[in-house]
């Protein structure tokens, strides 16, 4: 009976899970799922996985790769390149422009905040901000309780910043032994 365990216990040596274009395909379709639900544009999600995984690409070979058009690709590469996330690359001799992703995760991280500080955050204080300076002066309980409502928001929003924004501009050495202290 020992035996019959031990024996069934030996395990067989794994099938291939496919090549790598299929695991690259699979990536840069599930990135282009994952940006949609960060509401990111999905082509822009899926041409950021391509140039993560691949060496510079020119917008044709972008454009052929993911089969889609010449105006889609260079809006969304202009995009990538606003965020910080893709830059152009002039080639010595070459008239084609390339496209190449920034490939540090932590340099990624600490751009996606940025920019999401810049274009969320920041419009969400202010108007948080603004509805506070509004309704401080409104007189009955509902009123002191919208304020109140309001400054906590505020007030929590701001925190959150604040901890997101030294998180992404701390180094990565110094943030991960935090963390994971953290995570235990």
């Amino acid at each position: 009976m020992k035996a019959r365990a031990k024996t069934a216990a030996v395990e067989t040596p794994a099938e291939p899970v496919g090549t790598l274009q299929e695991v690259r395909d699979e990536f840069i379709a599930e990135w282009g799922a994952i940006g949609s639900a960060w509401g990111i544009n999905r082509t822009m999600a899926q041409i950021h996985a391509l140039l993560l995984v691949s060496p510079a690409l020119t917008t044709d070979e972008v454009m052929e790769e993911l089969k889609i058009s010449r105006g889609n690709a260079n809006t969304n590469l202009r995009d990538l390149v606003g965020w910080g996330l893709v830059r152009s690359v002039v080639r010595k001799g070459e008239r084609k422009e390339y496209f190449e992703a920034e490939k540090d995760v932590w340099k990624i991280f600490g751009t996606i905040v940025r920019e999401r500080r810049r274009r969320e955050i920041s419009p969400a204080v202010r108007a948080l901000e603004n509805c506070a300076a509004k309704s401080e002066q409104l007189r009955g309980p509902d009123a002191a309780a919208f304020h109140t409502m309001i400054n906590q928001l505020a007030e929590f929003v701001r925190l959150a910043d604040s901890v997101t924004e030294r998180l992404a501009s701390a180094s990565q050495g110094a943030v991960m032994p935090w963390a994971l202290r953290l995570l235990k």
